[in-house]
């Protein structure tokens, strides 16, 4: 089962879904075992294969850290907050996190994007 860590101690996911905002951006880090990486990849897989046709999904990356790193990192881009929160409280999806290995720890966080004039185009 997947286990759940707040990248922010001060804001957890959980407030974050009360909030509105468009688009947004999931960046969830996830830390697990060598050997469970394997078993990892197989349940995001599947996670993101359900997202994808959910209301509002946009697109997703995975990412894992180099030099024999067993971080990973997911960004994702919804068109709401709405639609992201819908996806991540549906029962289907909460259900599918018992396949994630015990070793598995996992930090969502929801941002959006700024503007820096000359650098970064925000909503």
């Amino acid at each position: 089962m997947l286990q759940l860590q707040p990248l922010d101690p001060n804001t957890s996911i959980f407030q974050q879904l009360t909030t509105e905002a468009s688009p947004a951006v999931l960046v969830n880090i996830f830390h697990v075992t060598e050997a469970d990486i394997p078993a990892l990849l197989k349940a995001w897989e599947a996670d993101a294969n359900w997202m994808k046709r959910q209301p509002g999904y946009i697109s997703t990356q995975l990412h894992q850290g180099i030099g024999g790193s067993t971080v990973f990192m997911n960004y994702a881009l919804w068109e709401s907050v709405a639609h992201f929160r819908a996806a991540f409280t549906h029962p289907e999806f909460k259900a599918a996190l018992v396949h994630y290995p015990s070793t598995a720890v996992a930090s969502p966080h929801l941002f959006t994007r700024l503007t820096v004039p000359n650098l970064c185009v925000g909503p």
